[in-house]
């Protein structure tokens, strides 16, 4: 697993602005905190993936360099993953995408609830590396199936996973349930409430970029 607030750098002032309840009213600025995020994510993957060796003819003669041998496909949890996705893919240019529509379903007495799904596309799978990105990790229960559905398609041979906040709890799940998967997380906060929303949070990621839902 790979934590971004780790580390010093001033994508720590992307994510403090995505968490200011203040500068959340500015949508735009919401959504492209978000897309530069992807944008660092997509350059810190990019250093555990494949290369290979290219010549270049310039001008003036030819340069050895070591360039990407494949392109990841790129996979979207949507809505609120839409900018992230897009800084993701600012980087990985050439990069195949695939879309899936899920979302919670109302939640029971117990404070559980179900995953509702009912949209994929995606291209074939089969031996590709993937990114998963949704921007709030909270219980994991989305990802799994999410990850799960996405196997029709073909079994990849790694899978990255992009949040920008999760839980532990969340954090704890998907380690548990998808070993396979190596996590990419912006930060990691301590605690869920009782609608399995991430404390302190950021809120509703796809209400604050797109609008609230009814």
């Amino acid at each position: 697993m790979w934590v971004l607030a780790e580390q010093n750098s001033i994508a720590n002032n992307f994510l403090s602005e995505l968490r200011d309840k203040s500068i959340q009213k500015d949508t735009m600025r919401f959504r492209r905190n978000l897309e530069r995020l992807g944008e660092i994510f997509a350059y810190e993957i990019s250093k555990s993936l494949s290369f290979v060796n290219s010549k270049t003819e310039t001008s003036l003669g030819t340069k050895e360099s070591s360039i990407l041998g494949e392109y990841p496909i790129i996979v979207t949890v949507l809505r609120a993953a839409m900018p992230l996705h897009q800084g993701l893919l600012n980087f990985f240019d050439k990069s195949d995408s695939a879309f899936i529509g899920a979302y919670r379903g109302v939640h029971d007495a117990k404070e559980d609830f179900e995953i509702e799904m009912d949209y994929i596309s995606s291209p074939s799978l089969q031996g590709k590396t993937l990114i998963i990105c949704d921007p709030m990790l909270a219980t994991g229960k989305s990802l799994e199936k999410a990850y799960h559905a996405l196997l029709r398609f073909g079994i990849p041979a790694k899978t990255h996973i992009v949040s920008v906040v999760a839980s532990e709890r969340g954090v704890r799940y998907i380690n548990a349930r998808m070993p396979e998967c190596k996590l990419w997380i912006g930060d990691i906060d301590p605690e869920l409430n009782t609608k399995s929303y991430i404390v302190p949070g950021l809120g509703d990621a796809g209400d604050l970029a797109f609008g609230v839902k009814i």
